[in-house]
């Protein structure tokens, strides 16, 4: 919970503006109502125990087995505190004070004050073609894309036609269809015996690559794996000193090379020393590419065709680190990029930055490939594997 908490505050971009579209949907043609008070057994408060009766009291005492009925002694009364007076004859009986019963304080003054407290206002809109489309044209604004917003509203209206609804019952729908399409996608890195196993990260420039690596090389070490890792990005001094300090902080080795050499060959010499070394986890960097260059992309698969001379399987996961800011070219980067180095999972970075988190939602439904992790700050503790019901939860307001 305590990373739904930082993906909720941090998601605030995304989740306000899907909050504020909603309560301005609700509000434009709906009508303002009391909520409904529940009756005073459903407020959530614990029914007062009942007083036992003899038949549940008899039930209730411990029974000694082990002494006879003939042989057993009843208990003397308690010594009285005070010594009992007969009143005199004719003398009146005290008034005895009687406490009210709990049903008799909720139809009171108490149980008055109580509903009115609760009493508050909430606009109610029925759900028509007009409110459809409103929330189709906010789905797709916040980045969730035609063909996903158009499915997840047909979802909401099904068998809700005509029905008054409030923005909380939205967005628990909402969070609900979310929650649907990122199911399946949601698994985390799959770890394989085989040593190394090769995991090649790719993406497009500032998307968060180098950074992703050292968090991902950090969290294995921490969990008793080897880990060896590529600077493949030999064109960017600073991705390099970048990984060089993640290397040190998680106590694994860093391979460079000189400044514009093949990283194709340096991908190979680095299969051969984690061969050598035994390391459970080979991860190489690569140098960042935009999906129009053509010449960067080849260069891409050729990395892929030296590494499966080493090994055919390899790589045996291939990254693609996408930055949530980019809103709906991050689909066309995923097409791209499957098509040149056959991308086997997908890590989203920089959600608490953007207003376009609802992107993740369009990948999942268009792509179906495995989103293995989620960023939402700088920090190791910042990267995390995805949870569809947090991410939900976190993108529509909904509190858990």
């Amino acid at each position: 919970m305590a990373f739904f908490k930082k993906l909720k505050d941090r998601l605030f971009k995304s989740s306000s503006k899907i909050e504020d579209g909603l309560d301005a949907i609700v509000e434009d043609g709906g009508v303002e109502e009391d909520a409904p008070v529940p009756s005073s057994p459903d407020r959530g408060l614990p029914d007062p125990a009942p007083s036992p009766t003899p038949e549940r009291q008899a039930l209730s005492e411990p029974v000694m087995p082990d002494a006879p009925a003939d042989q057993r002694q009843e208990e003397p009364p308690a010594p009285s505190t005070e010594e009992a007076v007969e009143p005199e004859p004719g003398t009146p009986e005290p008034a005895r004070t009687v406490q009210p019963s709990q049903e008799e304080q909720d139809s009171g003054l108490l149980g008055r004050l109580f509903n009115r407290a609760e009493t508050r206002k909430v606009h109610r809109r029925v759900l028509d073609d007009e409110m459809l489309e409103q929330l189709e044209e906010l789905l797709i604004t916040a980045d969730m894309g035609v063909d996903t917003a158009l499915r997840v509203t047909a979802n909401i209206a099904e068998g809700r036609m005509g029905r008054k609804m409030s923005t909380d019952e939205i967005k628990t729908l909402l969070a609900g269809e979310i929650g649907r399409i990122m199911e399946p996608v949601a698994r985390p890195l799959p770890l394989y015996p085989k040593r190394p196993q090769v995991v090649l990260v790719v993406g497009v420039n500032g998307s968060g690559k180098t950074t992703t690596i050292g968090k991902l090389a950090s969290q294995f070490k921490a969990a008793g794996k080897s880990v060896v890792i590529a600077a493949g990005d030999t064109f960017r001094a600073a991705a390099v000193e970048q990984l060089q300090v993640w290397g040190e902080r998680a106590g694994v080795p860093v391979l460079t090379a000189p400044e514009g050499s093949d990283p194709a060959s340096l991908a190979f010499d680095a299969m051969t020393r984690a061969e050598a070394e035994g390391a459970d986890l080979l991860m190489i960097d690569t140098a960042g590419r935009l999906q129009n260059r053509s010449d960067l992309m080849e260069e891409l698969a050729k990395i892929v065709r030296v590494i499966r001379k080493k090994d055919e399987t390899a790589p045996h996961n291939t990254l693609l680190v996408l930055d949530a800011t980019t809103g709906q070219n991050a689909l066309s980067q995923v097409d791209t990029f499957q098509k040149i180095s056959d991308v086997s999972g997908l890590v989203m970075t920089k959600l608490d930055g953007t207003a376009k988190g609802g992107v993740l939602v369009a990948l999942a439904d268009k792509f179906g490939l495995p989103i293995h992790a989620i960023g939402v700050g700088e920090q190791i503790d910042d990267l995390a594997p995805f949870d569809p019901d947090d991410f939900a939860a976190a993108l529509t307001g909904l509190e858990r």
